[in-house]
């Protein structure tokens, strides 16, 4: 993915130097006293005379990687729904069944709107269609979020026998917060050179911010509080505490892109400075391979619930068998 070998040549030349050259000389003897305007020109004219190059993993040559991605989540995410909705192999006996399906529900659209996303797939993509796009890939992403600490924190309480009501209303809630999440950043969106980014537009900076807090929130926070609330729920033995399972490493997944796109918005709004052009490449290049990574959650997710599914019907199924067996044998001692 991308073309990191090829050398982007500065865009300094001999007049730029020239330009450069005179405009420091200007500012040095012409302006009395006013460092904070001559900072300005002077970092606008070196920045504009010698450019930070970083290598985007991410462009069209890594539509393939976007599409294999797609289409394998969207076969890996059919194939687990189809199994829950019509259970197979025991699946009924999962517990929380109505979350694990919009686990995949949720890993079904992402998979699908990859491709919009993906660069190189239209030349020229719409804004509403971009806009789309990324509601819905941050909207199922925090939804996924969302529902995998509700299975956790409810667990077994969320079986085929509680309250169409609180189930519905469950949903409805879930999902609908995951969308407000996920309009700052859809708000924030459009076209830029032929792709679908983010505009960086100073009047949607704050859009962006939120954006931020928001994946750092639920990527980051929200499981190291869950986890934490487990660890001392055990520690003063007030119960077992949240339920974590196979499930929490689709964490793993998001949580290196929340990290580092919190530090890309500290370096954006120059509250973080970096002390070479290096560490603005190497930063740019770890955020590239974070959300490849990101991108390939809607694969591993089937995966993940096919895996969790197949370890909580293999305990159920001997304490269901046990009653079965003795019954059987109360059944034959009385025919003799």
């Amino acid at each position: 993915m991308g073309n990191c070998l090829h050398r982007v040549e500065p865009a300094r030349s001999s007049e730029n130097f020239t330009q450069l050259t005179l405009d420091d000389e200007f500012w040095n003897y012409s302006d009395y006293g006013n460092d904070s305007l001559k900072g300005l020109d002077y970092d606008s004219s070196l920045e504009a005379a010698a450019p930070c190059h970083s290598c985007n993993l991410l462009d069209n040559s890594s539509l393939p990687f976007f599409i294999l991605a797609s289409v394998l989540g969207i076969l890996a995410s059919g194939a687990v729904l189809f199994a829950l909705l019509r259970p197979l192999f025991h699946w009924q006996l999962c517990p929380g069944r109505p979350i694990l399906a919009q686990l995949a529900v949720g890993s079904a659209l992402f998979s699908i709107v990859v491709p919009i996303l993906g660069p190189g797939l239209s030349s020229t993509p719409s804004t509403a269609l971009c806009r789309l796009g990324y509601c819905v890939w941050y909207g199922s992403t925090f939804a996924q979020a969302l529902l995998i600490v509700c299975h956790a924190c409810l667990g077994p309480r969320l079986g085929a026998g509680q309250a169409p009501g609180f189930t519905l209303g469950l949903t409805v809630g879930l999902w609908g917060v995951a969308a407000l999440l996920a309009l700052p950043v859809t708000l924030a969106s459009g076209t830029s050179h032929g792709l679908c980014s983010l505009r960086s537009s100073k009047d949607l900076k704050i859009l962006q911010f939120i954006h931020t807090v928001g994946c750092l929130v639920i990527f980051i926070l929200l499981p190291l509080g869950l986890l934490c609330t487990k660890g001392l729920m055990k520690a003063l033995g007030r119960g077992p505490g949240p339920w974590v399972g196979i499930l929490w490493a689709w964490f793993i997944f998001w949580w290196p892109y929340g990290v580092l796109l919190g530090l890309d918005s500290l370096v954006r709004f120059r509250l973080l400075l970096l002390p070479t052009c290096l560490a603005q490449q190497v930063l740019d290049l770890l955020l590239n391979l974070a959300e490849a990574l990101a991108i390939l959650h809607c694969v591993a997710m089937p995966l993940l619930l096919a895996l969790f599914c197949y370890q909580a019907t293999h305990t159920s199924l001997p304490s269901l068998s046990l009653p079965a067996r003795w019954s059987h044998l109360d059944t034959l001692g009385d025919k003799s």
